[in-house]
C-alpha cells in the first residue's frame, strides 16, 4: 500500500472480457426480497428472461443471486439458493455473456460453477464461509471480493470506521492476500 492506495497490475481481461473500457454488469436477483427488484425475478423463467434482456441491452455479464444480502436480510440456506438460481444460470449458459454467482456459500459456488457460472462474487470476500477460499482456489476461476462488516442481518450496527479508504483497502488487501496464498 502506498499512501492508502494499492498498486496493483491490472489484467488485461477478467472472465473473458477486456479490462479496455468499462464493463457493464446486469444483475438477476432470485430471491423474494430484493432490495433492487422487490422480488420480480423469482420465478426462474422470469430471472432468464431477464437475465437475457439485460444481455440485448449491453450488459457484459450477469450477476445471479439467490441470497437477499440487503441490509437486515435473513441467511438463506446454500440448498435454497441452488434450487433459486440453478435453473437460472442453466437458462442463461448460451447467453453471450458471462455469468457470476452472487453468494458467500462454497456449496453454492461450487454447484454453480459446475453449471455453468464462471465468476464467485462474495459479499464476504470469502471470509464468512470457511470453505470458501479452498472452494474458489480449487475452482480456479476468476472471483470479485466485496466489503462487508459482520452480515447482512448485522451489517448497519454501528459500522464505525476511523479511516473508511484506508481500513476498506487494507481489508481488502487481507483478503487478497488469503486468496493468493490459498
Amino acid at each position: 500500500m502506498n499512501g492508502g492506495r494499492v498498486n496493483a497490475v491490472l489484467p488485461a481481461a477478467f472472465a473473458g472480457l477486456g479490462l479496455d473500457r468499462p464493463r457493464l454488469v446486469g444483475v438477476v436477483n432470485v430471491t423474494p426480497d430484493s432490495f433492487s427488484d422487490g422480488g420480480r425475478f423469482l420465478d426462474p423463467a422470469a430471472a432468464v428472461d431477464q437475465g437475457r434482456r439485460l444481455v440485448g441491452e449491453g450488459a457484459d455479464m450477469l450477476d445471479i443471486g439467490g441470497e437477499s444480502t440487503r441490509p437486515g436480510a435473513a441467511e438463506t440456506q446454500a440448498e435454497e439458493q441452488i434450487r433459486r438460481v440453478l435453473p437460472v444460470i442453466e437458462g442463461l449458459a448460451d447467453c453471450g455473456a458471462p455469468l457470476s454467482i452472487d453468494t458467500r456459500s462454497a456449496v453454492v459456488m461450487k454447484a454453480t460453477v459446475a453449471a455453468g457460472a464462471s465468476v464467485v462474487n462474495d459479499i464476504s470476500a470469502l471470509a464468512y464461509d470457511p470453505g470458501a477460499l479452498d472452494t474458489v482456489a480449487a475452482l480456479g476461476g476468476p472471483v470479485i471480493l466485496m466489503h462487508m462488516r459482520g452480515d447482512p442481518a448485522t451489517m448497519r450496527e454501528k459500522p464505525h470506521y476511523d479511516d473508511v479508504v484506508g481500513e476498506v483497502t487494507a481489508e481488502l488487501a487481507d483478503r487478497i492476500a488469503a486468496c493468493e496464498g490459498a
